[in-house]
């Protein structure tokens, strides 16, 4: 049996907290106007850490010219993070 491994939590909070930046979204101010729960962003950041897309998400970050209007397909927070944008 193989046991998968999560990535390195404070990398992946930063992926995924950059990410959502990048998409002028503060994480932070979604849980204060209850958009999103302390479960849900756990939920992210642990999403993240089991998709083993780092490196493409780094070079998508490190290549990103202007705001993104959504998040990378290849993300697999994609479909929460494009909800949570106002």
């Amino acid at each position: 049996m193989t046991r998968d491994v999560l990535g390195d939590v404070e990398k992946h909070f930063w992926l995924t907290r950059s990410v959502a930046r990048c998409m002028h979204i503060s994480l932070a101010e979604a849980m204060v106007e209850g958009r999103l729960s302390a479960d849900k962003y756990a939920e992210l950041v642990t999403r993240c850490r089991a998709s083993r897309c780092s490196g493409r998400c780094m070079a998508w970050l490190s290549e990103l010219q202007s705001e993104a209007s959504a998040a990378p397909d290849f993300c697999a927070n994609a479909d929460l993070l494009n909800a949570l944008k106002v």
